[in-house]
């Protein structure tokens, strides 16, 4: 019974931890649209990673749900400041 606490406890932090780290950066992006500052690869894979981590859940079943919840925000996050930058880099590129 404790080690299935200790395992609760710890996947509950690291959720919170994960979504705190995403979503400011997400937040600044939506209402910057810099993204000068931002490397490609690592939201490419980060969302790659969040969306094997998605079906990881899944598969987990109910067991899972924190880990579908967590990477489903981490992974909404990273798409939103991939397409941004994808926007930045290949499109308004041309208008300046």
């Amino acid at each position: 019974m404790e080690h299935q606490f200790f395992f609760n406890i710890c996947g509950t932090i690291a959720s919170i931890g994960l979504i705190l780290g995403y979503l400011p950066q997400a937040i600044r992006t939506i209402r910057t649209q810099k993204t000068d500052d931002i490397a490609l690869p690592t939201f490419l894979m980060t969302a790659i990673g969040g969306i094997c981590f998605m079906i990881q859940g899944v598969m987990l079943g109910r067991n899972g749900i924190f880990l579908f919840i967590t990477n489903f925000i981490t992974t909404v996050c990273s798409v939103i400041i991939f397409s941004i930058k994808i926007y930045n880099d290949y499109f308004r590129k041309g208008r300046k």
